[in-house]
């Protein structure tokens, strides 16, 4: 039986969603994350030394990272499905995407994050001037520009094919829902990439993320 060892609002309810469109069996077991750091439990450490999420176990595997459990859960239970034809051009970018998304998509989203939060922290209240001064201008001058070219990117591909991988819905597009609705949580971005806007709503309403959702808990990118 696999087991999803699931974090809450994070990247591992793509893996609940991949596991519903296989039809696959599986457990869900969640760990909360601490109330002020964010960050994932000392717990999730003994099922894999990064102690982060996602990590699924089948058996005596363990498997990490999201794009690592893409390809195992298509490869061993897919049979051919979600996963385009060999030598194809789909294949081609279904593996783009599949990589995409961590590798390039979530860089400048997490940058956000942080740069957003930095000058939060705790510290003299005569530093945290220069020091959102110092945030806000990492953020304008880099951040911000990364990001619109992220998103003018995915919006332009979008635009060519039904589904990132081709005409046909793939795992690509799972692997790809996070940092599309993690863009789409920010103001104005489904006004002004409409495209995007319509493949998330697309694939929110697939029955099988509904039905994972209803697995998973509470996310708050839905």
């Amino acid at each position: 039986m696999i087991t999803v060892h699931h974090l809450n609002n994070s990247r591992s309810q793509r893996v609940l969603w991949l596991l519903e469109e296989l039809g696959v069996p599986y457990e869900v077991k969640r760990y909360e994350r601490d109330s002020k750091t964010m960050l994932a439990p000392a717990a999730l450490k003994k099922i894999h030394p990064l102690g982060k999420s996602p990590v699924i176990t089948d058996g005596d595997i363990t498997v990490a990272e999201s794009g690592a459990i893409m390809e195992y859960l298509v490869g061993k239970y897919g049979n051919g499905t979600l996963i385009p034809a060999p030598d194809t051009a789909e294949r081609l970018r279904y593996t783009y995407w599949l990589h995409y998304a961590e590798g390039s998509a979530m860089m400048p989203l997490l940058l956000t994050l942080i740069f957003s939060e930095i000058p939060k922290a705790p510290m003299p209240f005569f530093v945290r001037p220069i020091v959102k001064g110092i945030a806000d201008k990492v953020k304008a001058q880099f951040v911000n520009p990364q990001l619109s070219l992220h998103f003018n990117y995915i919006e332009s591909e979008l635009g060519k094919t039904a589904w990132f991988a081709g005409t046909e819905f793939t795992a690509a597009d799972v692997q790809m829902s996070f940092p599309v609705e993690a863009a789409m949580n920010r103001g104005g971005i489904r006004t002004s990439h409409p495209t995007m806007a319509a493949w998330l709503q697309k694939v929110q309403a697939r029955p099988a993320y509904q039905r994972a959702l209803a697995k998973g808990g509470p996310y708050d990118y839905a």
